[in-house]
């Protein structure tokens, strides 16, 4: 029975597992950053102090258990905003030492990579070895996974990840933060080759999408200073033009690493990979290239979730690999 806390960023979220099922899952979701347009990082960190309590409260009530019956307390490490891990793994380790149990310090983006092992309606669990793409607001990652404590990353983003190229370009057109969902909704009515934006020329399976982002600037500023109503006219167009352009990228760099390495089982993780365009894409991919093996996990446990804590947070009880009480939070946790 395993606690999983996550403070990577601006959401609390709490998840009880028993083995790899998940008992409860609650998210306590900070809107004030919207009218700033990103994540305040005081804010943030003011916000979990506030929630986490009543938080962990809500998700062993819901899990219908007693704090006494965990057997460890998992929670974020890092990588993420140093303000927000600080909540989150002080907290876990006061109540690792109050209750007397193991304290599991896990690392964000292998979370992501493991929630496919959550048992989920509808999930299936990826066989080893498999390639996963990652792609969130801060990391594109290509990863061969070996076994749930064997990982090795074969692609990066060099500079923006994927969830910034989005939510950069949302802010472009107009939608508030996170941008992200509002492009995705609007692509479904566009056409995605009504515009077409430079591609970055990136040698080997890293990513890149600054140039992207400025192209797309440089392009809706032409437009604009010829016709002031550009973007409204041509919203849900250009919503789609710009998915197109970051999910091929994206799909490149992941066909490119499948045909390197060879592998069949392909896996999806992270808040980006709820885009329904991504997902089209390699649905599609698969379908024409026979003998590929897709994984998609449910969407609730591709965003920031405490349950892809709690996953994690499982396989390193079986492998007996605990903290101390000495470790602290790590912004730039390494791989």
């Amino acid at each position: 029975m395993i606690l999983g806390i996550e403070s990577s960023c601006d959401d609390t979220g709490v998840a009880v597992l028993q083995g790899r099922r998940v008992l409860s899952n609650v998210t306590s979701v900070q809107f004030i950053h919207e009218k700033y347009g990103g994540v305040v990082p005081e804010l943030a960190g003011r916000a979990h102090m506030e929630h986490i309590s009543g938080v962990v409260q809500a998700a062993v009530q819901q899990a219908g258990i007693t704090l006494e019956e965990l057997d460890a307390i998992a929670f974020t490490q890092g990588p993420g905003l140093q303000v927000s891990l600080v909540v989150g793994t002080s907290f876990a380790k006061g109540l690792a030492l109050a209750l007397q149990k193991p304290l599991i310090a896990v690392h964000h983006m292998k979370a992501h990579i493991l929630s496919h092992f959550i048992e989920d309606e509808g999930m299936q669990a990826p066989e080893f070895p498999y390639l996963c793409l990652t792609v969130s607001g801060g990391h594109t990652q290509l990863v061969v996974v070996h076994h749930p404590l064997s990982m090795e990353i074969i692609g990066k983003s060099i500079d923006d990840a994927a969830g910034e190229a989005f939510d950069k370009a949302a802010k472009m057109l107009g939608f508030p933060y996170p941008g992200g969902p509002y492009i995705d909704r609007y692509a479904m009515e566009g056409n995605p080759h009504a515009f077409t934006f430079a591609k970055p020329r990136i040698e080997g399976l890293d990513f890149s999408f600054s140039g992207l982002k400025t192209s797309i600037l440089y392009f809706l500023k032409k437009q604009v200073d010829e016709n002031p109503t550009f973007i409204d006219v041509h919203l849900n167009d250009l919503c789609a033009s710009v998915q197109e352009s970051i999910t091929e990228i994206l799909l490149d760099k992941l066909k490119k690493a499948q045909s390197i390495t060879g592998i069949k089982h392909i896996a999806l993780s992270g808040g980006v990979s709820v885009n329904r365009g991504l997902r089209n894409k390699i649905r599609q991919w698969a379908e024409n290239e026979k003998g590929l093996n897709i994984y998609l996990t449910q969407p609730q446990y591709c965003t920031d979730n405490a349950a892809m804590i709690g996953i994690a947070g499982y396989f390193y009880f079986l492998a007996g690999d605990f903290a101390h009480q000495g470790v602290s939070a790590d912004a730039r946790l390494p791989w």
